[in-house]
């Protein structure tokens, strides 16, 4: 008889291990593991980065008496994997070192696994018990089932408003206002912590040219995503900072390599051919498909998040809401769902929300 109470309450502490390695395992997903030997935990680990060990090896090289692994149980929140990668297959490992029961959170949907790693371990005779906690499990790792579910990364909108749903004033040669800060410090701190857990960010030329955001996790420590932009014709100045030497940068343009103006830029941006013509969305999802991108955010103005949530692309949404009022302005993008701002930091709101 399965102890789902038992089994959930070593499970949630996978997870919690798990966590620890946020923002680090990318584009691997984030995995902890729990070895119990008679209803007492005597190994534990998590996968800190990408390249190194995975969770189920840690967490054996953590239990100091080798032998009672051959009456033990490891729990583990994903799949242990199958195939070689930069580290030998986690479920040969469990065989190997005669684990007899193994209690699995949820199956690893990646084509290279799924499935996989469970029918070595029932192969070899050991007791699997799959799908504990297993929605908590998903949402953990709800990049990494993005990804290789739908072919394109984890989409995160984020934007600042007024309280009368304005994301900024009008700004043309007759009005040309710097950018109006909406929110608060603890929100800026909080938006450089999320820059830190995803891998890339994307703006628009607009963004670029009028805002000069650098798109780092300056506030923040941890590594600053990838930086994507806009820039159809290059004509954005190579002196913004968007384009210096603190993050990589790619700029999305329908001008060839072989056609680039010798533009001198500091940071040595990449310049990636797109056709705008074309479908724009599955040539931007091919690049970062294939540079391993899990998951981006999409920091842009009006036009490119409206573009987004138009051809609905996106999964969650992050909204601030500062106690200003602008009268008129341009107008905050606008979600079929219901956005409720229920968290406050200062004097500002926070609503998150998922499709």
């Amino acid at each position: 008889m399965i102890n789902h109470s038992l089994h959930e309450k070593y499970m949630q502490r996978c997870i919690q291990l798990a966590e620890l390695g946020n923002g680090n395992t990318a584009p691997n997903p984030m995995v902890g593991a729990v070895i119990v030997c008679n209803n007492k935990i005597i190994g534990e680990g998590y996968h800190k980065k990408y390249g190194e060990a995975h969770a189920e090896v840690n967490a054996i090289n953590s239990v100091i008496d080798k032998n009672l692994l051959k009456r033990s149980i490891i729990y583990v929140s994903l799949e242990p994997c199958s195939h070689f990668g930069k580290t030998p297959p986690c479920a040969n490992l469990i065989v190997e070192m005669g684990i007899p029961k193994v209690v699995i959170g949820t199956i690893d949907t990646a084509s290279h696994v799924s499935g996989q790693g469970i029918k070595i371990l029932k192969s070899s005779g050991i007791n699997v018990t799959v799908g504990i906690l297993e929605k908590d499990c998903k949402e953990l790792n709800k990049r990494f089932f993005t990804f290789y579910e739908k072919n394109r990364p984890y989409i995160i909108l984020k934007w600042a408003q007024t309280k009368d749903r304005f994301i900024d004033v009008i700004r043309n040669i007759n009005n040309p206002k710097q950018p109006t800060w909406i929110t608060n410090e603890y929100s800026k701190t909080l938006v450089h912590k999320w820059r830190a857990e995803e891998q890339a960010i994307l703006i628009g030329t607009n963004t670029a040219k009028e805002d000069n955001p650098s798109l780092t996790t300056r506030n923040w420590t941890g590594k600053s995503p990838l930086r994507i932009v806009f820039d159809r014709e290059l004509k954005l100045n190579p002196s913004l900072k968007i384009f210096n030497n603190e993050a990589e940068t790619i700029i999305l343009s329908d001008i060839s390599n072989e056609k680039c103006t010798k533009k001198q830029y500091p940071g040595k941006p990449s310049i990636v051919f797109v056709d705008y013509k074309k479908d724009f969305y599955s040539q931007l999802f091919s690049i970062l498909v294939k540079k391993n991108i899990l998951s981006i955010i999409i920091e842009g103005g009006e036009q490119v998040l409206n573009s987004f949530i138009e051809n609905n692309y996106w999964d969650e949404a992050r909204i601030f809401e500062g106690n200003k009022e602008f009268g008129e302005g341009i107008s905050a993008p606008k979600l079929k769902c219901f956005v409720a701002l229920n968290e406050q930091l200062g004097n500002t709101k926070l609503g998150l929300v998922k499709k």
